[in-house]
């Protein structure tokens, strides 16, 4: 084993920066590894794709019409684009769905205007399209030679095993996770909660929630009642705008009454892939009585979204960000992934996390690791890459708008990418420590003295690394 190798290169007495005189730029000098320059946010012209050439204003900035038009399938796909890509790309989209998707084909035409934003769509741009790569993936876009992890799992996170109430999971001491519903206005093709989220797919038959909804939120409010412990509150899903807002607003007054409840957060990638939604009257007008009882009770109300990729920022999504900070929420806050093909580029985050802070009003907050579900091997990045990401992010952005990026152990929880106690560069395997048991290891004496266990892509090992995981597979590496 070999501790996590150093991100920079440690300076000698005789290289220790001086103060100098010089210019910070001269001709012909280098310049910073990162340029920041300003970009105001653009809404992509929607008539360009054949099927929305007759879409008026009215029409666009409508949730009801956003959902109405989602694509579902790859011939709703074709009606809207044409002939712009060609038909081997529409054939490849069809084999992933059939051969190789966790997630069924759900994307809001707010989401589909973000791909390919500035020129000609064809089948070589659509293909190499961040939005595209994540939203829509390709069966090509997969790794034939190690398409999953040996040590991949449905709910990787193991956050079904630590339900204490159908959809609520207790993982953290004094925090839960309450899932409300198990669908979304778009699916994500890494989506952590695959086991459970959306429809089934050929390759993936989905858990179902049994409790009728008002059930499972009586559940959820009579547990939170009887374990004083539990301050914060995650509101997902799924996500919460595709619960009906009458419902949602009396589950926020149900947890706001909870007296033990200090923190509630609002999970919804619709702020960004359907902002429509955010911007209906009924949605403000019931935020701002949510929010005002919680500043009344002095409960932090937050609203967490998800966004990947700069180009999903546009006018709309910042509207929808304002509105909701104007009628009192707190804070809007950005939780992304760090995806292959997507952004796992210094350059790529950094644009992101300007247009968040600085257009939009949206914090940046976390990146997570893409996390070791099935079929996923193509987008994750190994643990000392994401070192580096968080190296050449420091400096640029303001201190409370540089996002941490985090490592989502399993049965750990979130750790910080430098907080690993062990690492096999050679194998990929880190090892993580924790500080808490989980409500599955309330009797476990052991729990924290353990190590867990997390797993590099294997594509990404040095040739001997990747030997050793074909010779051994998926036997015991702890």
């Amino acid at each position: 084993m070999t501790q996590a190798e150093p991100a920079t290169t440690l300076l000698t007495p005789d290289d220790t920066a001086r103060p100098t005189t010089t210019p910070p730029t001269t001709a012909g000098a280098p310049g910073q590894p990162y340029e920041y320059r300003r970009r105001p946010l653009v809404e992509p012209d929607w008539t360009r794709f054949p099927g929305w050439r007759q879409v008026t204003r009215d029409q666009w900035e409508s949730a009801q019409w956003q959902r109405a038009n989602c694509v579902k399938n790859v011939r709703q796909l074709h009606a809207v684009l044409g002939d712009t890509i060609d038909e081997d790309c529409y054939a490849d989209l069809t084999a992933d769905q059939t051969g190789h998707a966790t997630m069924s084909m759900l994307v809001p035409p707010q989401m589909i205007n973000t791909m390919v934003p500035d020129g000609p769509v064809t089948g070589d741009t659509f293909r190499a399209d961040p939005i595209r790569r994540y939203m829509l993936p390709l069966a090509t876009d997969r790794r034939a030679d190690w398409p999953s992890h040996p040590y991949a799992t449905r709910d990787s996170l193991h956050e079904h095993d630590m339900w204490v109430a159908e959809g609520l999971t207790h993982r953290y001491p004094t925090k839960v996770l309450a899932e409300l519903l198990a669908t979304c206005p778009q699916y994500c093709g890494h989506c952590t909660r695959m086991d459970l989220v959306g429809n089934s797919t050929p390759t993936v038959d989905k858990l179902k929630l049994s409790l009728k909804p008002l059930d499972r939120y009586d559940a959820h409010i009579d547990y939170l009642r009887t374990h004083p412990e539990v301050r914060d509150v995650v509101v997902s899903g799924g996500d919460v705008a595709n619960v009906p807002w009458r419902h949602l607003e009396s589950y926020l007054m149900r947890l706001l009454g909870t007296e033990t409840v200090r923190d509630i957060r609002l999970a919804t990638k619709a702020l960004a892939g359907l902002p429509q939604h955010w911007l209906q009257a009924e949605v403000v007008e019931g935020l701002e009585r949510v929010a005002r009882t919680a500043a009344r009770r002095g409960v932090n109300l937050a609203i967490h979204t998800h966004v990947n990729h700069v180009q999903s920022l546009t006018p709309l999504v910042a509207r929808a960000a304002q509105t909701a900070l104007e009628v009192g929420v707190r804070d809007v806050r950005n939780q992304g992934v760090l995806l292959r093909g997507v952004n796992a580029t210094a350059p790529d985050l950094l644009d992101l996390c300007f247009a968040l802070q600085g257009e939009a009003g949206i914090l940046p907050y976390y990146f997570y690791m893409c996390d070791m579900i099935p079929n996923a091997e193509h987008w994750r990045v190994p643990v000392w890459h994401a070192q580096r990401l968080q190296h050449d992010m420091m400096g640029y952005l303001p201190g409370y708008a540089t996002p941490r990026i985090v490592c989502d152990v399993p049965f750990v929880g979130k750790r910080w990418v430098h907080m690993l106690t062990e690492y096999d560069r050679e194998r990929g395997i880190s090892y993580w420590t924790k500080n808490y048991r989980t409500s599955i290891e309330s009797g476990d004496e052991t729990a924290l003295a353990r190590r867990y266990a997390y797993y590099d892509p294997i594509d990404t090992l040095p040739e001997a690394g990747r030997a050793w995981w074909a010779r051994h597979g998926a036997q015991s590496v702890h």
